[in-house]
């Protein structure tokens, strides 16, 4: 199989992990295990193939992604219970599936419009969008709220991936840059605590006193 597809089923095989390891932390039954594994293996690659106007979107085309994700959550369903520290996984799993990802999703938005604008956009949309709706779904906190750099790493996945191409690197050797680096920003975010300056402000003024 082409080296793309692989990313592929390993992106969405990886966030349905998530999703399932989110369900087991509600407790939910084995059908809730395989929606959370569906929605958040599928939910970044949905958004962007409507957004560029693919569709049917993959997983209607391939019905095979469909099985992955139910095939993940029926295995984390009867597992789970094994791992120690389910959100520790469900974040570093999330970590390894956006590095993933974000290269696939850039290469996809490459190929339909030759932007390194939007494949960028493409692999971010990607890589974050899945994680999103998961934690929407459960009810956790989003992983967008935590203090530790997330979005950046797949734009930086995306972004030198889209750049290693431009340069004529092989397509394998282009990849292994992409995730590498969005591994590298994601995992060192999360094991060092990298963290962005946040924004620093006077408390909004009430309402009443802005009449």
């Amino acid at each position: 199989m082409p080296l793309f597809v692989y990313l592929d089923y390993a992106g969405v095989a990886l966030f349905a992990a998530t999703g399932g390891l989110a369900a087991s932390r509600k407790q939910l039954d084995l059908i809730g295990f395989l929606f959370f594994a569906f929605v958040t293996g599928t939910g970044g690659g949905t958004v962007r193939d409507i957004i560029l106007g693919r569709v049917p979107v993959f997983w209607v085309l391939n019905p095979i992604y469909v099985l992955v994700c139910c095939i993940v959550g029926v295995v984390v369903f009867f597992t789970a219970h094994l791992v120690e520290s389910r959100y520790r996984w469900l974040i570093w799993l999330d970590a390894v599936g956006l590095s993933a990802y974000c290269v696939m999703g850039a290469a996809k938005g490459l190929a339909a419009t030759g932007s390194p604008i939007v494949a960028i956009v493409t692999g971010t949309l990607t890589a974050t969008f899945g994680g999103i709706l998961r934690d929407l779904l459960a009810n956790e906190p989003s992983v967008l709220l935590r203090p530790e750099i997330y979005i950046t790493a797949a734009l930086v996945g995306g972004g030198l991936f889209t750049a290693a191409n431009a340069l004529d690197l092989p397509l394998y050797a282009a990849s292994a840059v992409g995730v590498s680096a969005a591994f590298l920003v994601r995992g060192g975010a999360l094991y060092f605590g990298w963290t962005f300056p946040t924004y620093k402000a006077k408390p909004g003024r009430h309402p009443d006193d802005v009449m």
